[in-house]
Protein backbone atom coordinates (compact mmCIF):
# COMPACT_ATOMS: atom_id res chain seq x y z
CA UNK A 1 0.00 0.00 0.00
CA UNK A 2 1.39 3.09 -1.17
CA UNK A 3 0.98 5.66 1.97
CA UNK A 4 -0.11 9.17 1.09
CA UNK A 5 2.14 12.28 1.16
CA UNK A 6 -0.29 14.23 4.11
CA UNK A 7 0.48 18.03 3.75
CA UNK A 8 -1.33 19.37 6.24
CA UNK A 9 -1.06 18.18 10.12
CA UNK A 10 -4.09 18.65 12.88
CA UNK A 11 -3.77 21.67 14.51
CA UNK A 12 -4.69 19.92 17.66
CA UNK A 13 -4.26 16.74 19.60
CA UNK A 14 -5.75 14.73 22.24
CA UNK A 15 -4.63 15.13 25.91
CA UNK A 16 -2.73 12.67 27.90
CA UNK A 17 -3.53 11.89 30.81
CA UNK A 18 -1.38 9.31 33.52
CA UNK A 19 -3.46 7.08 35.88
CA UNK A 20 -1.86 5.59 38.73
CA UNK A 21 0.28 6.62 41.15
CA UNK A 22 3.58 4.73 42.10
CA UNK A 23 5.48 4.91 45.61
CA UNK A 24 7.51 7.84 44.48
CA UNK A 25 4.23 9.97 43.42
CA UNK A 26 2.66 9.24 46.67
CA UNK A 27 0.56 5.98 45.69
CA UNK A 28 1.56 2.31 45.71
CA UNK A 29 0.83 0.88 42.26
CA UNK A 30 3.34 -0.74 40.85
CA UNK A 31 2.67 0.49 37.43
CA UNK A 32 1.20 3.55 35.91
CA UNK A 33 -1.19 3.92 32.28
CA UNK A 34 -0.81 6.69 30.22
CA UNK A 35 -3.18 7.47 27.56
CA UNK A 36 -4.11 9.98 25.35
CA UNK A 37 -1.72 12.20 22.96
CA UNK A 38 -3.12 11.75 19.01
CA UNK A 39 -2.70 13.96 16.44
CA UNK A 40 -4.05 11.60 13.64
CA UNK A 41 -7.20 9.69 13.20
CA UNK A 42 -6.83 6.22 14.73
CA UNK A 43 -4.15 4.08 13.17
CA UNK A 44 -3.17 6.92 10.28
CA UNK A 45 -0.20 7.43 11.76
CA UNK A 46 1.18 8.77 8.71
CA UNK A 47 -0.49 11.85 9.23
CA UNK A 48 0.69 12.33 13.15
CA UNK A 49 1.48 10.49 16.09
CA UNK A 50 -1.32 8.01 16.67
CA UNK A 51 -0.49 8.81 20.76
CA UNK A 52 -0.46 5.95 23.50
CA UNK A 53 -1.84 2.70 22.39
CA UNK A 54 -5.40 1.91 23.71
CA UNK A 55 -5.58 0.44 26.87
CA UNK A 56 -8.25 -2.83 28.02
CA UNK A 57 -9.81 -2.00 31.65
CA UNK A 58 -11.53 -5.70 32.89
CA UNK A 59 -14.21 -5.24 34.91
CA UNK A 60 -14.81 -6.51 38.22
CA UNK A 61 -18.44 -6.19 40.56
CA UNK A 62 -18.56 -5.68 44.28
CA UNK A 63 -21.64 -8.06 44.04
CA UNK A 64 -21.16 -11.10 42.09
CA UNK A 65 -23.47 -10.34 39.03
CA UNK A 66 -26.95 -12.09 38.54
CA UNK A 67 -27.98 -11.65 34.36
CA UNK A 68 -24.57 -13.09 33.24
CA UNK A 69 -25.01 -16.29 31.24
CA UNK A 70 -23.12 -19.14 31.91
CA UNK A 71 -20.38 -18.75 29.49
CA UNK A 72 -19.28 -14.95 30.89
CA UNK A 73 -19.31 -16.20 34.63
CA UNK A 74 -17.41 -19.65 33.82
CA UNK A 75 -14.09 -18.11 33.85
CA UNK A 76 -14.70 -16.08 36.87
CA UNK A 77 -16.55 -18.85 38.76
CA UNK A 78 -14.01 -19.53 41.49
CA UNK A 79 -13.65 -15.54 42.78
CA UNK A 80 -16.86 -13.73 41.73
CA UNK A 81 -17.80 -13.68 45.38
CA UNK A 82 -14.09 -12.03 46.05
CA UNK A 83 -13.99 -8.52 44.21
CA UNK A 84 -10.04 -8.66 45.12
CA UNK A 85 -9.11 -11.89 44.24
CA UNK A 86 -10.92 -11.12 41.00
CA UNK A 87 -8.96 -8.26 40.20
CA UNK A 88 -5.81 -10.01 40.84
CA UNK A 89 -6.78 -13.27 37.97
CA UNK A 90 -7.99 -10.16 35.99
CA UNK A 91 -4.55 -9.04 35.93
CA UNK A 92 -2.01 -11.85 36.42
CA UNK A 93 -4.50 -14.12 34.00
CA UNK A 94 -6.05 -12.60 31.36
CA UNK A 95 -3.86 -9.67 30.74
CA UNK A 96 -5.79 -6.58 32.13
CA UNK A 97 -4.28 -2.92 31.91
CA UNK A 98 -6.55 -1.81 34.43
CA UNK A 99 -9.14 -2.94 36.71
CA UNK A 100 -12.84 -1.09 36.57
CA UNK A 101 -14.44 -2.38 39.57
CA UNK A 102 -17.96 -1.25 39.05
CA UNK A 103 -20.47 -0.43 42.11
CA UNK A 104 -23.38 -2.35 40.93
CA UNK A 105 -23.98 -2.99 44.69
CA UNK A 106 -24.46 0.77 46.01
CA UNK A 107 -27.39 0.85 44.12
CA UNK A 108 -30.48 1.50 46.41
CA UNK A 109 -31.76 -1.18 44.43
CA UNK A 110 -29.00 -4.11 44.12
CA UNK A 111 -28.15 -4.54 47.98
CA UNK A 112 -27.36 -0.54 48.92
CA UNK A 113 -24.24 -1.38 50.08
CA UNK A 114 -22.82 1.19 52.84
CA UNK A 115 -20.02 3.98 52.18
CA UNK A 116 -17.83 1.81 54.70
CA UNK A 117 -18.46 -1.22 52.76
CA UNK A 118 -17.53 0.01 49.51
CA UNK A 119 -13.76 1.68 50.82
CA UNK A 120 -13.54 -1.43 52.63
CA UNK A 121 -13.72 -2.87 48.74
CA UNK A 122 -11.78 -0.25 47.11
CA UNK A 123 -8.55 -0.76 49.37
CA UNK A 124 -8.46 -4.85 49.15
CA UNK A 125 -8.55 -4.78 45.45
CA UNK A 126 -6.08 -1.66 45.74
CA UNK A 127 -3.95 -4.31 47.90
CA UNK A 128 -4.15 -7.13 45.47
CA UNK A 129 -3.17 -5.58 42.27
CA UNK A 130 -0.78 -3.26 41.06
CA UNK A 131 -2.41 -1.40 38.31
CA UNK A 132 -4.42 1.60 38.14
CA UNK A 133 -8.26 1.70 39.16
CA UNK A 134 -11.04 2.92 37.55
CA UNK A 135 -14.02 3.11 39.94
CA UNK A 136 -17.60 3.25 38.64
CA UNK A 137 -20.30 4.41 40.53
CA UNK A 138 -24.18 3.14 39.70
CA UNK A 139 -25.89 5.97 38.17
CA UNK A 140 -28.17 6.63 41.02
CA UNK A 141 -27.40 10.30 41.90
CA UNK A 142 -27.70 10.74 45.80
CA UNK A 143 -26.48 7.36 46.61
CA UNK A 144 -23.15 8.05 43.89
CA UNK A 145 -22.63 11.51 45.93
CA UNK A 146 -22.54 9.80 49.51
CA UNK A 147 -20.19 6.62 48.32
CA UNK A 148 -18.24 7.94 45.84
CA UNK A 149 -17.02 10.46 48.16
CA UNK A 150 -15.78 8.22 50.94
CA UNK A 151 -14.46 5.86 47.98
CA UNK A 152 -12.50 8.72 46.79
CA UNK A 153 -10.68 9.66 50.24
CA UNK A 154 -9.79 6.13 50.50
CA UNK A 155 -8.24 5.80 47.02
CA UNK A 156 -6.34 8.84 47.94
CA UNK A 157 -2.96 9.66 46.46
CA UNK A 158 -3.33 6.36 44.08
CA UNK A 159 -4.60 8.81 41.17
CA UNK A 160 -7.39 6.52 40.32
CA UNK A 161 -9.83 7.27 37.40
CA UNK A 162 -13.27 7.65 39.02
CA UNK A 163 -17.54 8.29 37.65
CA UNK A 164 -19.38 9.40 36.22
CA UNK A 165 -20.11 12.32 36.36
CA UNK A 166 -23.18 14.71 33.92
CA UNK A 167 -24.81 17.81 33.76
CA UNK A 168 -27.38 17.36 36.46
CA UNK A 169 -24.79 15.72 39.04
CA UNK A 170 -21.20 16.45 38.48
CA UNK A 171 -20.55 19.20 41.42
CA UNK A 172 -19.57 16.91 44.22
CA UNK A 173 -17.78 14.13 42.75
CA UNK A 174 -15.49 16.98 40.81
CA UNK A 175 -14.92 18.39 44.05
CA UNK A 176 -14.19 15.14 45.58
CA UNK A 177 -12.06 14.22 42.64
CA UNK A 178 -10.00 17.92 42.82
CA UNK A 179 -9.34 17.34 46.47
CA UNK A 180 -8.17 13.74 46.51
CA UNK A 181 -5.80 13.93 43.08
CA UNK A 182 -7.85 11.87 41.04
CA UNK A 183 -9.03 11.65 37.00
CA UNK A 184 -12.86 11.99 36.19
CA UNK A 185 -15.15 10.66 33.97
CA UNK A 186 -17.69 12.55 32.04
CA UNK A 187 -20.56 11.05 30.48
CA UNK A 188 -23.34 11.94 27.74
CA UNK A 189 -25.94 10.05 26.64
CA UNK A 190 -24.49 9.82 22.78
CA UNK A 191 -24.56 13.66 22.37
CA UNK A 192 -21.43 15.24 21.37
CA UNK A 193 -23.21 19.20 22.39
CA UNK A 194 -23.71 17.43 25.73
CA UNK A 195 -20.40 16.03 26.50
CA UNK A 196 -19.00 19.25 25.62
CA UNK A 197 -21.33 21.19 28.09
CA UNK A 198 -20.37 18.06 30.75
CA UNK A 199 -16.40 19.24 30.00
CA UNK A 200 -17.39 23.02 30.11
CA UNK A 201 -19.09 22.86 33.93
CA UNK A 202 -16.50 20.40 35.33
CA UNK A 203 -13.52 22.90 34.17
CA UNK A 204 -15.23 25.90 35.49
CA UNK A 205 -15.23 23.93 39.09
CA UNK A 206 -11.25 24.74 38.09
CA UNK A 207 -10.88 20.18 37.62
CA UNK A 208 -7.59 20.65 34.65
CA UNK A 209 -8.59 19.47 31.47
CA UNK A 210 -5.81 16.97 31.33
CA UNK A 211 -7.82 15.00 34.14
CA UNK A 212 -10.74 14.90 32.44
CA UNK A 213 -12.00 11.47 30.39
CA UNK A 214 -15.05 11.39 27.99
CA UNK A 215 -17.95 8.93 28.17
CA UNK A 216 -20.30 8.36 25.48
CA UNK A 217 -23.09 5.93 26.25
CA UNK A 218 -22.04 2.70 24.40
CA UNK A 219 -24.06 1.04 21.67
CA UNK A 220 -23.13 -3.25 21.12
CA UNK A 221 -23.20 -4.37 17.80
CA UNK A 222 -26.77 -4.25 16.77
CA UNK A 223 -27.98 -2.36 19.37
CA UNK A 224 -26.58 1.59 18.47
CA UNK A 225 -22.78 1.03 17.46
CA UNK A 226 -23.22 3.16 14.76
CA UNK A 227 -24.75 5.58 16.66
CA UNK A 228 -21.92 5.53 19.32
CA UNK A 229 -19.37 5.24 16.55
CA UNK A 230 -20.33 8.51 14.24
CA UNK A 231 -20.37 10.59 17.66
CA UNK A 232 -16.80 9.56 19.10
CA UNK A 233 -15.43 9.98 15.53
CA UNK A 234 -16.79 13.61 15.44
CA UNK A 235 -15.24 13.85 19.32
CA UNK A 236 -12.10 12.95 17.99
CA UNK A 237 -12.22 15.15 14.74
CA UNK A 238 -12.83 18.27 16.60
CA UNK A 239 -9.95 16.99 19.25
CA UNK A 240 -7.93 17.44 16.29
CA UNK A 241 -9.10 20.13 15.03
CA UNK A 242 -8.32 22.09 18.18
CA UNK A 243 -10.97 22.61 20.51
CA UNK A 244 -9.85 22.24 24.14
CA UNK A 245 -13.14 21.07 25.58
CA UNK A 246 -12.95 18.42 23.52
CA UNK A 247 -9.71 17.05 23.61
CA UNK A 248 -10.42 14.24 26.39
CA UNK A 249 -8.99 10.51 25.64
CA UNK A 250 -12.27 8.76 25.38
CA UNK A 251 -13.72 5.20 27.13
CA UNK A 252 -16.23 2.78 26.03
CA UNK A 253 -18.08 0.18 27.95
CA UNK A 254 -18.14 -2.86 25.80
CA UNK A 255 -18.05 -5.34 28.09
CA UNK A 256 -21.56 -4.51 29.75
CA UNK A 257 -23.54 -3.20 26.73
CA UNK A 258 -22.36 -6.20 24.13
CA UNK A 259 -23.24 -8.95 26.75
CA UNK A 260 -26.46 -7.75 27.14
CA UNK A 261 -27.39 -8.52 23.74
CA UNK A 262 -29.68 -11.47 22.93
CA UNK A 263 -27.04 -12.70 20.36
CA UNK A 264 -24.03 -13.47 23.10
CA UNK A 265 -27.03 -14.47 25.66
CA UNK A 266 -29.30 -17.17 24.06
CA UNK A 267 -29.17 -20.63 24.49
CA UNK A 268 -27.68 -22.90 21.80
CA UNK A 269 -31.12 -24.69 21.99
CA UNK A 270 -32.86 -21.24 21.35
CA UNK A 271 -31.19 -20.33 18.33
CA UNK A 272 -29.13 -23.25 17.14
CA UNK A 273 -28.59 -21.92 13.64
CA UNK A 274 -26.51 -18.81 15.72
CA UNK A 275 -23.85 -21.17 16.43
CA UNK A 276 -21.97 -21.93 20.33
CA UNK A 277 -22.71 -19.36 22.76
CA UNK A 278 -19.42 -20.17 24.02
CA UNK A 279 -17.93 -18.44 20.89
CA UNK A 280 -20.54 -16.10 19.58
CA UNK A 281 -21.07 -13.90 22.94
CA UNK A 282 -16.76 -13.27 23.30
CA UNK A 283 -17.17 -12.72 19.46
CA UNK A 284 -19.87 -10.33 19.92
CA UNK A 285 -17.85 -8.75 22.63
CA UNK A 286 -14.95 -8.37 20.33
CA UNK A 287 -16.35 -7.18 17.13
CA UNK A 288 -17.38 -4.15 19.07
CA UNK A 289 -14.47 -3.61 20.50
CA UNK A 290 -12.57 -3.25 17.68
CA UNK A 291 -15.03 -1.45 15.80
CA UNK A 292 -14.95 1.55 18.53
CA UNK A 293 -11.32 1.48 18.75
CA UNK A 294 -11.33 3.07 14.70
CA UNK A 295 -13.87 5.81 16.44
CA UNK A 296 -11.22 6.84 18.90
CA UNK A 297 -10.70 5.36 21.91
CA UNK A 298 -8.67 4.86 24.63
CA UNK A 299 -9.71 2.50 27.47
CA UNK A 300 -11.75 -0.02 26.55
CA UNK A 301 -13.74 -1.82 29.18
CA UNK A 302 -14.34 -5.76 28.50
CA UNK A 303 -15.47 -8.45 30.25
CA UNK A 304 -14.94 -12.15 28.95
CA UNK A 305 -10.87 -13.52 28.56
CA UNK A 306 -11.48 -14.59 25.25
CA UNK A 307 -12.41 -11.24 23.76
CA UNK A 308 -9.76 -9.44 25.86
CA UNK A 309 -7.17 -11.85 24.48
CA UNK A 310 -8.17 -10.72 20.78
CA UNK A 311 -8.29 -7.46 21.03
CA UNK A 312 -4.98 -6.94 23.01
CA UNK A 313 -3.86 -9.02 19.71
CA UNK A 314 -5.54 -6.82 16.95
CA UNK A 315 -4.65 -3.55 19.07
CA UNK A 316 -0.89 -4.74 18.92
CA UNK A 317 -1.20 -5.38 15.64
CA UNK A 318 -2.41 -2.14 14.37
CA UNK A 319 -0.13 -0.12 16.43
Amino acid sequence: MEIPNVADKWSGAVNEITLGATKDKGGSRTKTITIGGAKSIPFMDFEGSPGQKPVVAMDVYDVPPEDWPETLSKPFADVLHDPAQWAKKCVEQYGADLICLKLEGIHPDKGNKTAEETATTVKSILAAVGVPLIIWGCEHDEKDNDVMTKVSQAAKGECCLLGVVTQDNYKTLTATCLADGHALITLAPVDINIAKQVNILVSEMDFPLNRIVMFQSTGALGYGLEYTYSIQERERLAALTGDKMMSMPVICDVGHEAWRTKESKSDDKEVPQWGARDERGPMWETITAVSLLQSGVDIIRMSHPKAVAAVKKCIDRLY
